[in-house]
């Protein structure tokens, strides 16, 4: 080996034998090494230090290529405690105090070791191949680690598949309007993935899915080769047949080009299409397919029902299925859709080989270079805390946010939002946020920032009404505009606003239809406009929250990929392609920024409706878009919860009751529906009105255990007063639940706390804290909220049990009747309509105090400690003043609490910190919860009552 000394005590190494390289090069910098290896798709491998155990890895095609920063990560690597030293034949390793990474100076192939040394990640694929963004050059890339690997996969944002453990999965990394794309995956085994790409991105197959005669041989129910027999029927009666190539209506164009006219208007009632026929491959195995659709839907394979699906017909989305194949043997196809404007495809994707479809592999559409971070944890919370050390760590959220949302689809004036709100103080029903949804402004006004008047007369009068009855108020702000507006003129001049929607003269659906677009916030200038044009009109008349809309962003809806990327671009960076998923990242950011400028004391909350890696920096909640409500969309939402929480963004929550409804449910005095569409009739089915009110009280259950509870939905009224009739049991549950909600308050702000300063988690996969049990990997319809609770919701209709696993490791509780359950073992729960089965781990501390009309009403309540016997436990009490950024100045306390199982003596530690307003003097209730005794037959009883000053005490059991 030959080792040439240069220039900042960095070495050069080439490895040689009998005068010939081998080998290629590596230089030691100040924050890690590069590498130029002498073959493989690399020129140039760079590896920095970011932290003692995350690296970061970038892959180029050329050598010395500068690239354009990162817009989800803010971290800067750091220099000084590692090693580089060349390791082996043709390796040279860098290493820091828990990770270390060796790279083949041959081919620039990484492998990724422990602190113990031992290998977790090793790549096992690579490509970089040239593609033309807009007559300048990029890549296609793709990285592959661990082929053939058992170990599970978590994250990847929020989607709406019920997919928990990801290996073996393909996920697409697009934003839509029910699907955050968040590039970062975490393993069971303690390390994660950070993906550095804006483009629209995969994990799994990098194989884009695509409609079936790419793949497969179809054959019509003729027997005739070359598609499938679609009949088109209007009513019953037949109107059309042909062979279709494929089942191809994804696009509006599709329609538009492909609807034959013998079938009539594509969004006329009493609509049927009806696909028959068979699908065959060469390629025998597993083959993973996607039905895309919206409106009713019905598929069958070989004679049996796989799928029975609705969605409100503007937003269709894939539904992931899996057929098995022999090789040549056909398999029958039934799908039968009944359109009333909607859309409808079907995708699918080869089987990949068994090695490949078990591995951790990203891929991107457009890129500079491969560009990722590996991050090696001790446990999951802390790989989490790994990513948001790069990205950005969350704020605390004000308090007040963990209490119960009311929102509508839309309050039409301001006097009905106001009158929604005196209803629940008036009946004494806790609520802290009204929710103003969108279109107060003037018909022909979105991006006025205007109130219309006539409807809204005095929007700051409506404010301080909120203020006064002790709530809070969040208005929805888009990104919109109509050309119309002297706001879009401003940013147009500017050369800030996206501009081809409107000269291709698309119209929105409001009214007659309006010019429109959105305005692109990838330049300074573009943000400072966007919130100076927004401050005198609504921030400063004191709205608490901010509902950044349609942040994926949907320019226009239904738009074919290639046309839309047109309509989203062109960026500072180029072409839409470029960045295609950060807009709801630098949208929010540019707001947030801005408003912690303005209040610099105050503490903000956004919603937005759709997420990026490193949103939760920027003080923003996110939610699962515009759902269905249909009880599998439920299921949907609990994964899709835990799977943002794992990718880092544990501020979520979702549309209780769904956002869209079949119009079987809207029945008696409805609200509006967007998109102009029609609702439904005075009078419903009684069995259908029975079906509606127990999937939103169900709905409304998960909700009060959701990291946020946010009641919202077009057309049918959402208030409890509304959905649920007066002395009905749904009523009382629905309250009761809200009430646990804010009993539960100590219990889930210190939850919450933990997610600002531990990186943690209020909705927890099972396996976050159960790694070792390998019965939790896949569980997709549990959780634990906070680290004490399990919660199972109930997502069948009629369902009056439900079978629920227990994690092993810990006893398990049931909060309702006290039974004790083993860990490890499964029990069928009772579900009755009005309770959802909530259990609680042995040893845990659950801090719960008073019902409250809001939040912060009755600070120096009492708090009772309700201790679950048969293990030792712990719990650390978080309090600050909820409101303010003082906490960032170390204005907070913690108070611990501790239980030894072996004494019974609970502990009550030494208080630490303070902050102004903190309740010095406290009562604490101690009660010690025992096999057969309910959690809650009577929340005021106690076992003991102490007085707790600051310093220690104990109770003994």
């Amino acid at each position: 080996m030959r080792i040439k000394t240069i220039a900042h005590a960095a070495a050069c190494v080439a490895v040689m034998a009998s005068g010939h390289t081998l080998a290629g090069t590596f230089e030691k910098t100040a924050t890690g090494v590069v590498v130029k290896p002498d073959s493989g798709a690399a020129k140039e491998v760079r590896l920095e230090v970011m932290a003692d155990n995350i690296i970061h890895v970038v892959k180029l095609d050329q050598a010395g290529k500068s690239l354009t920063p990162s817009l989800m990560t803010v971290a800067a690597p750091v220099s000084g405690n590692f090693s580089v030293a060349a390791s082996g034949k043709d390796k040279v390793t860098l290493k820091a105090k828990k990770i270390s990474v060796a790279v083949s100076l041959a081919t620039g192939q990484v492998q990724f070791f422990n602190a113990a040394g031992k290998a977790f990640l090793t790549q096992q694929a690579e490509s970089m191949s040239p593609v033309d963004v807009d007559g300048k050059p990029f890549l296609a890339v793709k990285q592959g680690f661990n082929y053939g690997t058992k170990d599970a996969f978590y994250g990847l944002g929020q989607h709406q598949n019920h997919q928990m453990n990801l290996n073996g999965e393909d996920v697409l990394l697009m934003q839509h309007n029910m699907a955050i794309a968040v590039p970062f995956v975490v393993s069971d085994k303690n390390y994660g993935v950070l993906w550095d790409n804006n483009s629209i991105s995969r994990f799994g197959d990098s194989k884009p899915y695509a409609w079936l005669s790419r793949d497969l041989q179809l054959t019509d129910a003729d027997g005739k080769a070359g598609g499938l027999t679609a009949r088109y029927y209007v009513g019953d009666k037949l109107v059309f047949t042909r062979q279709e190539k494929d089942i191809a209506y994804q696009y509006l164009k599709d329609v538009a080009e492909n609807w034959p006219k013998e079938a009539g208007d594509p969004k006329a009632a009493n609509l049927k299409v009806v696909w028959e026929g068979t699908m065959a491959s060469s390629k025998a195995g597993v083959h993973k397919m996607q039905l895309y659709s919206s409106d009713y839907a019905k598929l069958s394979i070989d004679g049996k029902e796989i799928m029975d699906v609705w969605r409100q017909g503007w937003n269709p989305w894939y539904h992931n299925f899996e057929v098995k194949f022999e090789a040549n043997k056909p398999v029958k196809l039934h799908l039968e859709w009944k359109p009333s404007g909607g859309m409808v495809a079907m995708t699918h994707n080869d089987p990949l080989p068994e090695d490949e479809r078990h591995s951790l592999t990203f891929s991107s559409e457009v890129a500079q270079s491969i560009n990722y971070y590996v991050i090696n944890g001790e446990n999951i919370d802390n790989v989490i805390a790994g990513y948001h050390h790069l990205t950005g760590q969350a704020p605390m959220m004000p308090k007040w946010a963990y209490g119960f949302w009311q929102s509508r689809q839309r309050y039409e004036t301001q006097e009905q939002l106001l009158g929604v709100l005196r209803e629940y103080r008036k009946r004494g029903w806790p609520v802290d946020n009204m929710v103003q949804d969108w279109f107060y402004w003037p018909e022909n006004g979105w991006g006025s920032h205007d109130f219309d008047k006539a409807r809204f007369p005095d929007a700051k009068a409506m404010v301080d009404e909120v203020h006064k009855a002790n709530a809070r108020i969040m208005i929805s702000i888009w990104g919109k505009f109509y050309s119309n507006t002297d706001n879009y003129k401003e940013l147009a001049a500017k050369g800030h606003m996206w501009t081809k929607n409107v000269e291709d003269g698309a119209l929105d659906w409001v009214g007659p239809g309006y010019k429109n677009s959105h305005y692109s916030p990838y330049a300074q200038e573009a943000r400072d406009i966007y919130y100076r044009q927004m401050k005198p009109k609504l921030v400063d008349l004191g709205f608490d929250a901010w509902w950044m809309d349609n942040t994926e962003p949907d320019v226009l809806s239904n738009t074919r990929p290639a046309d839309f990327k047109k309509l989203i671009g062109p960026t500072i960076y180029g072409g839409g392609e470029i960045t295609f998923n950060p807009y709801s990242l630098v949208h929010t950011e540019g707001f947030y920024e801005h408003l912690k400028k303005d209040q610099p004391e105050k503490r903000q909350f956004i919603l937005s409706r759709s997420g990026f890696a490193g949103i939760q920096r920027n003080g923003t909640a996110v939610w699962s878009g515009d759902t269905a409500s249909r009880w599998n969309n439920l299921y949907d939402q609990i994964s899709a919860g835990v799977s943002i929480s794992m990718s880092g963004i544990a501020n979520w929550t979702h549309d209780i009751g769904g956002y869209a409804q079949e119009t079987r449910f809207q029945v008696g005095d409805v609200g509006s529906a967007q998109e102009n569409r029609s609702t439904g009739v005075q009078q419903g089915n009684p069995e259908d009105i029975k079906e509606w009110r127990e999937l939103n009280l169900r709905w409304f259950q998960f909700g009060a255990f959701s990291p946020l509870f946010r009641s919202h939905g077009e057309v049918v009224k959402r208030e409890i007063h509304e959905i649920s009739p007066e002395g009905s049991p749904m009523r009382e549950s629905m309250v009761w639940y809200d009430q646990l909600r804010y009993r539960l308050m100590p219990y889930i702000y210190s939850a919450a706390a933990d997610i600002h300063y531990q990186s943690g988690a209020i909705m927890r996969g099972l396996v976050m804290d159960f790694p070792n049990d390998e019965a939790v990997k896949d569980i997709k319809d549990q959780y634990l909220f906070g680290r004490s609770m399990l919660v199972a919701p109930v997502y069948v209709y009629g369902a009056r049990e439900r079978s629920v696993y227990m994690p092993k490791g810990a006893n398990w509780y049931d909060f309702y009747t006290g039974e004790l359950h083993k860990g490890g073992s499964t029990a069928t729960i009772k579900a009755p309509e009005t309770r959802m089965p909530v259990l609680v781990k042995a040893g845990a501390i659950l801090p719960m105090g008073p019902v409250t009309q809001y939040v912060d009403e009755k600070p120096d309540a009492p708090i009772t400690l309700n201790v679950y016997t048969g293990a030792d436990g712990k719990f650390s009490l978080y309090e600050d003043d909820g409101v303010s950024n003082a906490y960032l100045r170390g204005e907070a306390s913690r108070i611990p609490l501790s239980y030894n199982d072996k004494t019974g003596v609970v502990t009550i530690g030494d208080r630490t910190g303070q902050y102004k307003g903190m309740v010095a003097k406290r009562q604490f209730k101690v009660r010690f919860i025992k096999p057969g005794v309910s959690s809650t037959d009577n929340f005021d009883a106690a076992d003991k009552v102490v007085s707790y000053e600051g310093k220690a005490i104990t109770v003994k059991k």
